[in-house]
């Protein structure tokens, strides 16, 4: 265990061991445990993409699985685009499940509808674009799931919008922070820690 100081302990055993076990509960949720083997292994394409317009967007997606098995939506991080969860798409569309890959603001074919749009990559902002996807393709709720800066898009989707999520698997990810409280340095143990 790292000590940080004498109220504060970081056990980070401990939090890999809860962060692993998170992940696999929510991959047993979503039924994808088990159902590869080496010899299934799922490509690294998707059908051909989709657009709609969603909000300030045109966004360019992928979609897999019924139209009418329950949603889940993956988004990607950064520098990454949606092939990044070109592997698990197969599997969760097997399962049942209505997959919703979008290409981030920034990405692919993913456009602003006008050129005077502010451009703004905040969490929230594509957090609210995750919000008018899912309002086009009618979706009221889905599994949101992400890594990197996709992982805060639907950790914030999940905070300001917890009706439209129906579970939150957020991994590798930022967590929401106060900007308040991080003017604040850590003290300098807390500091080397993170490091």
């Amino acid at each position: 265990m790292l000590e940080i100081d004498r109220t504060t302990a970081i056990d980070l055993g401990r939090r890999r061991l809860l962060g692993a076990a998170a992940a696999t509960v929510a991959a047993a949720q979503l039924g994808v445990i088990g159902l590869a083997t080496a010899a299934e292994k799922p490509g690294g394409s998707f059908a051909p993409l989709k657009q709609v317009e969603a909000g300030l967007l045109n966004v360019g997606y992928a979609e897999a699985g019924p139209a009418d098995g329950p949603a889940v939506l993956l988004l990607h991080g950064w520098p990454y685009d949606i092939y990044s969860f070109a592997e698990v798409v197969p599997l969760l569309a097997s399962a049942g499940h209505r997959v919703i890959v979008p290409y981030l603001r920034g990405y692919g074919p993913t456009r602003f509808l006008s050129k005077g749009t502010m451009r703004n990559g905040q969490q929230a902002a594509l957090a609210l674009d995750a919000v008018a996807l899912m309002d086009a393709l009618k979706i009221e709720t889905a599994v949101v799931a992400g890594f990197d800066w996709g992982a805060r898009t639907a950790d914030i989707l999940a905070a300001l919008w917890p009706q439209r999520c129906k579970a939150l698997v957020s991994v590798s990810g930022y967590l929401i922070g106060s900007q308040q409280a991080n003017a604040a340095p850590l003290p300098p143990k807390a500091e080397v820690a993170w490091w």
